[in-house]
């Protein structure tokens, strides 16, 4: 299963934490979704993308239990949770971040990190790194800015503090929507890392939607192809570059080098 996989030990066909059958999302009579088969294995650290209006965004809520399918199923580790409320997909262990930090302006970056702790994190098991809310600060490198309120560090700060309040809830799979959004290149390229740092560390599997293709590509084992709702294409970086579908619907002229 790609690198992480031979790093860690995850066996190829690992168990499949999440699966969408078939899912689809209307909204009156635009189909937003469009019966979207897939799997996400642990482990795995899976790229979504695809042009504006491709549907992204709503797939994640699906996945999330923010909507509900329209048709379809949602199972996780082997419960069907379609139709459920966000908690119960919290129970089992699926966060998310969303397109714009959601942070309580007012209150101290420690105390957005424990209100995911009081949420659904104290009652679960997870890592030793996240056993409090400091563990979680040190992790995502937002430690010094404790004491400071959500509405005083940047926007990229709140973006990892919107991270570190969906790791405490001590997920096993996060969702990842557009979180190097308005971030610079160098900052696009340390979120891609600390990424990659949480999915090793904690065991997790990332799901990551991003509109940043090309730091994208160069850091995840598999990609998701979305296209006017419906799934294009769905597998490697390098395979991906050279689908031909992909390339007239949306990555054009601009041609990515595969990733190493």
């Amino acid at each position: 299963m790609a690198e992480y996989a031979r790093a860690v030990g995850v066996p190829h066909g690992a168990d499949v934490l999440l699966e969408s059958r078939a899912v689809t999302v209307r909204f009156g009579g635009l189909i937003a979704v469009d019966a979207i088969d897939a799997q996400f294995r642990v482990g795995e650290l899976v790229g979504i993308i695809g042009p504006n209006g491709a549907g992204k965004t709503t797939f994640f809520n699906a996945l999330s239990g923010v909507i509900a399918p329209t048709s379809g199923e949602l199972v996780v580790d082997g419960r069907n949770l379609t139709g459920a409320r966000p908690h119960r997909y919290a129970q089992h262990g699926i966060a998310r971040t969303f397109q714009t930090p959601r942070v309580f302006a007012e209150l101290s970056v420690m105390a957005n990190v424990d209100f995911g702790l009081q949420f659904a994190g104290r009652g679960r098991g997870g890592p030793p790194t996240l056993k409090d809310a400091s563990s979680i600060l040190q992790l995502i490198g937002l430690a010094g800015h404790a004491a400071l309120p959500a509405a005083a560090i940047t926007p990229s700060q709140q973006r990892l503090l919107e991270i570190g309040m969906a790791l405490a809830t001590r997920p096993r799979l996060l969702l990842l929507d557009e979180v190097a959004a308005g971030l610079t290149e160098n900052e696009v390229e340390n979120t891609a890392q600390l990424i990659r740092r949480l999915r090793g560390e904690l065991g997790l599997t990332v799901i990551w939607i991003e509109h940043a293709v090309t730091t994208l590509m160069r850091h995840v084992e598999r990609v998701l192809v979305l296209h006017q709702g419906r799934k294009l294409a769905d597998g490697t970086p390098g395979d991906v570059v050279r689908n031909a579908e992909v390339v007239e619907a949306y990555l054009g002229d601009e041609m990515l080098e595969p990733a190493e």
